[in-house]
């Protein structure tokens, strides 16, 4: 595991306070998201198709630690969008990490080399690259050559200066199973972290046909398994043992979309970090007006595939907490890779997909344009 000890410590004791007082919902990690704005427009991603007046919009500063303060999840990851665009991202990590927060800051490297010299190494921040493989499925993942050398030139810049990094790739149909077990080699063999997640469908997503289903993401993972046990590898990833457990298909589990809430520039997004069907003003009205029944796996059909490690990584602490005696048998047994799957759940009684994308932009667009025309 990359993850160090202190910070596992600081979760550990977290969830225990959460769970002595009673508190069923509770947030783990704060997705932040200062802007939309981004350098690559990825053919998976889902979350740039916004008009320039919307993707023009910045958090401040103060809106930042005031959202993490609100949440209270001691760590913050903070995507976008590339953050390092935002002409205020020093202050912004700064002051999480003056208040203590783990803080998670991610991007594509394009300009982490350039703008290093704003950050000062420290246990409470580390930089998490986007790099969905080797250097030709990557760039093509992107859609721009010449992303993938200049990610790892940036990482190197980074350790050689006492900055820890982490690396997360997103797994898409067509990926070749040996190719995935030559990338975790060999970002294992350059000292980051791996964070590895199936893609989420995204309806906005230019590319709507490379996204895995359960069963073959099951499958798929089984098979990069296999290849890692014959090659011996022990690769540095920043996962539980449960949550890769259930990637592999050997437990089945439903997701915890509060653990992972997000602000951003509409404010806080209903329900998750992957779908956007509301928004609410503030943290508290977050958790007591969302409907998290109606969302999930066999729930909703846009939830119909999901396996995201932002809504299961959740579920996975809470079972370790819950069941550590699971959790050190697939540390020392290893993660099963033949045999059957665990039983699927069932999605027969899923409500029908709705559509919010372009009432929410409407919305936003209409207010955007009123406070122009007040301000003028």
């Amino acid at each position: 595991m990359s993850i160090p000890l202190r910070q596992q410590a600081r979760v550990a004791g977290y969830i225990l306070g959460q769970k002595l007082r009673g508190n069923r919902r509770y947030p783990l990690v704060l997705m932040l998201e200062p802007l939309f704005r981004c350098n690559l427009a990825c053919s998976g991603c889902g979350k740039i198709d916004y008009p320039d007046l919307i993707l023009n919009r910045r958090l401040s500063p103060e809106e930042c630690w005031q959202a993490a303060e609100e949440c209270g999840a001691p760590m913050v990851a903070i995507p976008g969008g590339e953050p390092l665009i935002h002409r205020e991202i020093e202050q912004i990590v700064k002051g999480l990490v003056e208040r203590r927060f783990y803080v998670s800051l991610c991007t594509n490297a394009l300009l982490l080399e350039k703008k290093l010299h704003l950050f000062e190494p420290s246990p409470y921040l580390f930089f998490s690259v986007h790099l969905d493989g080797l250097k030709e499925h990557h760039d093509k993942a992107v859609d721009q050559r010449g992303v993938f050398e200049k990610a790892v030139k940036a990482i190197k810049a980074a350790q050689d200066k006492g900055f820890r990094v982490n690396v997360n790739a997103t797994i898409f149909e067509g990926y070749p199973a040996e190719e995935l077990a030559d990338y975790l080699d060999y970002c294992t063999k350059m000292g980051v972290g791996i964070s590895i997640s199936p893609g989420f469908a995204y309806e906005r997503a230019p590319d709507q046909a490379h996204f895995l289903n359960r069963r073959r993401t099951k499958e798929f993972f089984r098979d990069v398994w296999r290849i890692g046990k014959t090659r011996g590898s022990k690769w540095n990833l920043s996962h539980s043992p449960i949550f890769l457990d259930f990637l592999l298909g050997n437990q089945e589990m439903l997701c915890t979309p509060w653990g992972m809430p997000t602000r951003n520039v509409f404010g806080w997004q209903k329900p998750c970090y992957l779908l956007g069907e509301g928004y609410a003003k503030t943290y508290a009205e977050l958790m007591e007006t969302t409907e998290w029944e109606k969302y999930g796996t066999g729930n909703y059909e846009k939830c119909a595939d999901c396996m995201a490690h932002c809504g299961y990584e959740p579920t996975a602490a809470n079972v370790a907490f819950s069941n550590p005696l699971k959790m050190l048998k697939l540390a020392f047994t290893g993660l099963r890779t033949e045999g059957g799957f665990a039983p699927e759940i069932d999605l027969s009684k899923a409500r029908p997909a709705e559509e919010h994308h372009e009432r929410i932009v409407s919305e936003e667009m209409a207010k955007l344009r009123g406070d122009k025309i007040a301000a003028e």
